[in-house]
């Protein structure tokens, strides 16, 4: 026949599509194999925790700075040579302790002179109401005219204000004598004393030092309106009466270092306005600072705590992940099937964090393993090792 040739009695038509038969019963056999294979694989082992509740006192943080309650430039209030200066730059001193001694002596002799100024004017004084007295007597006698008397009558009066401001010149003179002596206003801590001794200082130079109260100490921090209402609304004070509340909420310090201070402090102002550009108001908390590890000008994180504890659901860190849609877990039903839960989270506790919306207590959720599983998968869970809640 045209077109077909024999070969061992097959026609090659013929072995074409045995062949083609052939090739199909042989992937059907393969689908099939493939198909038992699969059915015959095991779940994958995940490992799982539980979602669990636990008592959480909420904070807020913030960023706060410590302020001195008194800082002060010492300035020399008189001119003159610095005779003595008695302190130590960054030593302690205590309320009225004696920093520096300007020269005395030209303000003792003023103060000295001011004096002999008032005896003179007192004798002058005392002259002039004899003078009067003696003008009044003449003039009873109608032996002196009118015009005498009241001569005499204004000497007297140009006395008496003689005295008095001789007496003035001397309050100046005793107030410049006194401040050659500068002393410290308040107890604290000085600084680094910018004079020496023989120098000249008077109220036109810089400060000779600073002086600043390191105990107690303030720490101030801002807080944005909706923070405000929250804490105003939850103590149901307003901002008149919360610094001087016994419900005032504890006020925590972490330090430069990352230590958390071992003091409480306590909300003691709140500013009257909130800064429009900032949409913030200043409130300032006062610690006793006795290890003086708040300093001045320093920022700290400032820590406040609710007054009441709230319970709160926690899952494991390690069991959230993020998508597009937001922060999601896996969750293990009680079909062992993998579900996708995706969850409103707040803030972290120890190894765990805290899910404000999305799971409930005793959800079991998946920790390990999640890169073997996806949502509609049956899986193999096992109890993960149990890892510290805080």
């Amino acid at each position: 026949m045209p077109g077909t040739f024999s070969f061992f009695g097959f026609s090659r038509a013929g072995a074409g599509r045995r062949a083609t038969t052939l090739s199909l019963v042989l992937g059907l056999g393969l689908a099939c194999s493939a198909s038992a294979q699969s059915s015959d694989q095991p779940a994958p082992k995940v490992s799982v925790a539980a979602a669990y509740s636990q008592d959480i006192t909420q904070e807020a943080v913030f960023i706060g700075r410590g302020e001195a309650i008194d800082k002060v430039d010492i300035v020399a209030r008189v001119n003159g040579f610095l005779e003595e200066r008695k302190v130590e730059d960054g030593s302690l001193v205590n309320e009225n302790d004696l920093l520096f001694r300007i020269e005395p002596d030209l303000y003792q002799a003023t103060l000295d002179a001011r004096k002999a100024d008032l005896d003179k004017a007192q004798a002058n004084l005392e002259l002039a109401k004899v003078e009067l007295a003696r003008k009044e007597e003449l003039l009873r006698r109608e032996a002196t005219p009118a015009s005498e008397v009241d001569i005499a009558r204004a000497n007297e009066l140009v006395a008496e204000a003689a005295v008095k401001s001789a007496q003035a010149a001397i309050q100046q003179a005793e107030l410049d004598l006194s401040y050659t002596e500068i002393r410290a206003p308040f107890p604290g801590r000085m600084g680094r004393v910018a004079t020496s001794e023989g120098d000249v200082v008077g109220p036109s130079n810089p400060p000779l030092v600073t002086l600043v109260r390191e105990t107690p100490i303030y720490v101030s921090f801002a807080l944005n309106e909706k923070q405000l209402v929250n804490v105003l609304q939850e103590l149901g004070e307003t901002t008149d009466s919360l610094a001087h509340s016994q419900r005032s909420p504890d006020v925590h310090v972490t330090l430069p270092n990352g230590t958390n201070l071992d003091e409480t402090g306590r909300i003691v102002f709140i500013d009257n306005r909130i800064d429009p550009l900032t949409g913030a108001i200043i409130l300032r908390a006062e610690f006793a600072n006795e290890k003086r590890l708040i300093v001045d000008g320093s920022f700290v994180h400032v820590r406040i705590s609710a007054l009441e504890p709230t319970t709160q659901v926690l899952v494991p860190q390690a069991a959230l992940q993020r998508d597009q849609r937001g922060e999601f877990a896996l969750v293990v039903n009680d079909k062992q099937m993998v579900e996708q839960r995706y969850v409103t989270t707040g803030d972290t506790v120890g190894n765990a964090i805290i899910v404000l919306d999305g799971m409930r207590e005793g959800e079991s959720v998946i920790v390990e393993g999640l890169q073997r599983v996806r949502p509609g998968v049956a899986v193999d869970a096992v109890v993960a090792a149990e890892q510290p809640k805080e």
